[in-house]
């Protein structure tokens, strides 16, 4: 993923003409992609189709990376956040929505 990520940065129409075009949409045409290839995971999944599992989360984590970029995220900063969940929970699952900890959550520009 972060491979991919340092790479959009030479995305340009000649080499790469599907990423430039979404690279150059809205952060809400993105954030679309992103919603669709989520449902298309989910949808293969009710399916049991493994292989198709495997392909749209590969669509997903595509777009997922493309919107990080849009929004100047590094990959890094999502680990960290990962990290700091293992850590505060044991597992790096979803966080609590009102969560005490919330204070205790690294910095995420110190990634």
């Amino acid at each position: 993923m972060e491979r991919l990520h340092s790479s959009l940065s030479a995305v340009t129409p000649e080499n790469h003409p599907r990423t430039a075009r979404l690279l150059g949409s809205s952060t809400r045409k993105t954030a679309q992609k992103v919603i669709e290839e989520a449902g298309e995971v989910a949808i293969e999944a009710v399916k049991h189709h493994n292989e198709g599992i495997i392909r749209e989360s590969a669509d997903l984590l595509y777009h997922l990376v493309a919107l990080w970029h849009r929004a100047g995220i590094d990959p890094a900063a999502v680990w960290t956040e990962m990290r700091w969940r293992a850590d505060a929970f044991g597992i790096a699952e979803k966080r609590p929505k009102t969560s005490k900890t919330e204070q205790a959550r690294p910095n995420r520009n110190d990634t």
